[in-house]
């Protein structure tokens, strides 16, 4: 039974929300509606899940919330302040400090090392001069986010050399390393087989629960979502009411 966000028992702070969210893409002379007035409250310190089929506007959704794009009109805020309006600098401060950011295909360099990658906001994030200065200490919180991920024994592995569960682990370490409060996950366990998911969905429970991180997941997959805390619903480019068929006990 997969539990709702409406649950009373769950009534922690929003951390992340949206209002009136639109969004539509152009395709030839055709515009294609995908988000169409969408809001939502994200509750802080849990695992959400945000269940849709494909086409149901999830990644679209997350995009705006990582301030990856701009919707069409509507707002998002986090932790009371409007982000999606901000200043360049302020929102490259959001995505780098406040959140983190995971992807179903990873996106890791493959010319770089498994800690090259992990060390990338910092190096991207600071002056070279700054990160000169730092790259010690940088470096041994590279391999505290690995170790953290179970990965450090694979540091000097690439990507071509990782699979696909270790790349995905890879990758949490790299959005771990500025240390978020919050991490957006867009179908982390989606380009991995079963097992190796479920490990992954793990390692995000216990980052939340051990470290108090929130955590949003876009998953299409019912069985992934029944392991989060409560869940949201997509569909046609809106949240569906949540049915009380679906009610924890």
């Amino acid at each position: 039974m997969i539990p709702l966000c409406n649950n009373p028992a769950m009534k922690p702070e929003t951390v992340l929300s949206a209002r009136g969210l639109f969004k539509s893409y152009h395709k030839d002379r055709i515009e294609v509606p995908v988000l169409r007035g969408l809001d939502l409250e994200v509750p802080s310190g849990l695992v959400t899940a945000l269940v849709g089929r494909s086409g149901s506007g999830k990644s679209t959704l997350m995009h705006l919330l990582a301030t990856l794009d701009h919707p069409d009109s509507g707002e998002v805020y986090f932790r009371g302040e409007r982000i999606d309006n901000a200043s360049r600098a302020r929102r490259d401060n959001y995505r780098n400090h406040d959140i983190g950011i995971i992807f179903q295909f990873y996106h890791l360099l493959p010319e770089l090392s498994a800690i090259e990658n992990v060390l990338t906001p910092t190096m991207i994030g600071r002056s070279a001069w700054n990160y000169f200065r730092h790259r010690k200490e940088a470096s041994r919180r590279a391999e505290s986010m690995l170790d953290r991920v179970g990965l450090l024994h694979r540091a000097t592995h690439k990507p071509s050399e990782m699979s696909g569960g270790e790349m995905q682990r890879a990758a949490i370490a790299r959005a771990l390393m500025t240390d978020p409060s919050m991490l957006l996950a867009d179908e982390p366990t989606g380009n991995l087989d079963t097992d190796t998911g479920l490990d992954i969905l793990k390692l995000l429970t216990e980052l939340n629960q051990d470290d108090g991180l929130t955590v949003l997941m876009i998953t299409h997959d019912d069985a992934i979502a029944a392991e989060a805390d409560c869940c949201l619903r997509m569909q046609d480019g809106q949240l569906l009411p949540e049915s009380p068929a679906l009610q924890v006990a």
